[in-house]
């Protein structure tokens, strides 16, 4: 996320294990980990590098996102209806973090009151397929390459979180889609690095 290891570093084992002062083992799983979410790639006698994350993948991830948060927002309605409590603090961290202009900080909270959402729904196939997108991963690496204004880009979770109190499902899932179709504020990011998106007006 950082950026501190670049597409094609090559990851070795051995050294990250001496680095971190572990052995092999968990340094072997974490890299099968991040391999699941697309982050590393394995070729056999080349080991394993870092895989660029492309600004397609990015734009496909958050596709799929839209599509599975519409229906989270939908089935999590009637757990949230007058209860949005935890939301609101999440929220309140997220505006903060905006105000702060602290990216690492603002993608961290964002994920959660997302992922606050999908648990909501109580669907267990919708929460592991959402959590399998790498979400922060993906939205901290969004960030750092746009001109976001994160303070504008907060404001939509406030009406999301009034629909829900409210136990409008259908109107969350809409505020969700649209929230995520359009979170580049900036219209020359979009259509130079993420290509048009499917407008939901």
């Amino acid at each position: 996320m950082s950026g501190e290891l670049p597409p094609g570093t090559r990851l070795i084992e051995l050294h990250i294990a001496r680095e971190l002062n572990t052995s092999q083992g968990p340094v072997r799983e974490a890299l099968c980990e991040l391999e699941g979410l697309e982050l590393v790639v394995t070729e056999p006698y080349k080991g394993t590098r870092v895989r660029e994350v492309t600004p397609q993948d990015i734009r496909e991830a958050y596709m799929v996102r839209a599509m599975l948060e519409d229906l989270a927002g939908q089935l999590a309605a009637p757990y949230f209806k007058g209860s949005v409590a935890t939301l609101e603090k999440t929220a309140s961290a997220i505006l903060d973090a905006a105000h702060r202009k602290d990216v690492t900080a603002y993608a961290r909270h964002d994920v959660n009151f997302h992922r606050l959402i999908v648990e909501g729904a109580s669907n267990r196939i919708l929460l592991r397929t959402w959590n399998s997108l790498a979400f922060e991963v993906r939205l901290q690496m969004w960030l750092r390459r746009s001109n976001i204004n994160l303070t504008t880009a907060q404001e939509a979770h406030w009406k999301i979180i009034e629909a829900l109190e409210q136990g409008d499902g259908k109107r969350a899932g809409e505020l969700l889609q649209k929230h995520i179709f359009n979170f580049p504020a900036n219209p020359s990011f979009l259509l130079t690095h993420i290509g048009k998106m499917p407008q939901t007006d």
